[in-house]
């Protein structure tokens, strides 16, 4: 019988105890699962892994045939010295799905102009200032991983003009794709509505700031359901203050929680969402962890496995 060590959040652990254990089973896995201490670091076969769980030393656990982390981001862990086994991050339908129904609710809300709706219950009749149709608005999502490429092509089936941009030349149906800094250049000058669902590496760090901001259209919307890194902060506090930016839909931040007192709470061009966009959803993030150790003792490739050298 394998061992899988639970080492996520304590407080999850009444949630995941019970979604892995069906999992498990479902999968045809014979395991028990245990929680740090409970034991010998040796005898574990795979380590279902959070940041912010107790487990930063992986040097002991020198059977482990791979750590199966439960968040998407692995920024937190790639760079760990102690970390040799295969690392594979967590893709699952849940997170998918709340990636894709938060990024189109928010670039919906912000196509129709719903909070200046909203704000307009004055009396004054405005019909003349009805929102264009989606095939008239561009949209733009830097990132074509399996959230960007999702979100892009819900976004492409609700009639927007789609462009994507990634690191490697990809080919999506209905989408534009580009790649590389020129292709950047011009995913930035068309995007009347920015999509960022980048991973954050040192080549993603601070990518939309004063000058790449220079490039998108005047009054145009950006969108931050990826890394807190990938905005200079203060480049587009300039932006919205001049008016070179219409708003911003920030889910994540430098510091979370974000501190009381940071600037984007007040701002009345940004609205603050915290950490919800893809969220991790025991009962399907079970069935990945499940999967690839079923992969794992078939000898098959893992899902999900992290390059380092890339560092996602």
């Amino acid at each position: 019988m394998l061992t899988v060590l639970y080492a996520g959040e304590a407080g999850e652990w009444g949630e995941y105890a019970p979604a892995l254990t069906q999992a498990l089973d479902a999968a045809g896995v014979k395991a028990r699962l245990v929680l740090p201490g409970a034991a010998a670091p040796e005898s574990v076969d795979y380590i279902v892994y959070a940041p912010t769980g107790p487990l930063s030393d992986f040097a002991p656990y020198s059977r482990a045939k791979a750590v199966l982390s439960l968040w998407a981001g692995v920024e937190r862990v790639v760079g760990n010295q102690t970390l040799t086994q295969p690392l594979c991050r967590m893709v699952d339908e849940g997170l998918e799905r709340g990636m894709v129904e938060w990024v189109t609710g928010h670039v919906l809300a912000q196509h129709l102009r719903l909070d200046f709706w909203r704000g307009a219950q004055d009396g004054q009749w405005r019909n003349d200032q009805a929102a264009p149709l989606a095939a008239e608005r561009q949209v733009t999502v830097l990132g074509l991983g399996v959230l960007g490429a999702a979100c892009a092509g819900t976004l492409a089936g609700l009639g927007f003009r789609v462009t994507g941009w990634s690191r490697s030349p990809r080919a999506l149906a209905g989408i534009t794709c580009l790649s590389g800094p020129e292709g950047l250049q011009a995913a930035l000058r068309g995007a009347e509505i920015l999509v960022l669902i980048l991973p954050n590496t040192p080549e993603t760090e601070n990518l939309l700031n004063a000058e790449t901001i220079a490039l998108l259209p005047k009054g145009a919307v950006v969108l931050n359901p990826g890394r807190g890194t990938l905005i200079d902060e203060a480049a587009l506090l300039a932006a919205l203050d001049a008016g070179a930016l219409g708003h911003a839909v920030l889910d994540v931040f430098r510091q979370e929680p974000l501190p009381a007192a940071h600037p984007f709470w007040a701002h009345p061009q940004v609205t603050v969402t915290p950490h919800i966009a893809a969220a991790t959803r025991p009962s399907s993030a079970a069935r990945v962890v499940a999967e690839n150790i079923r992969r794992g003792e078939a000898g098959a490739p893992f899902l999900h496995l992290v390059d380092r050298a890339r560092g996602y």
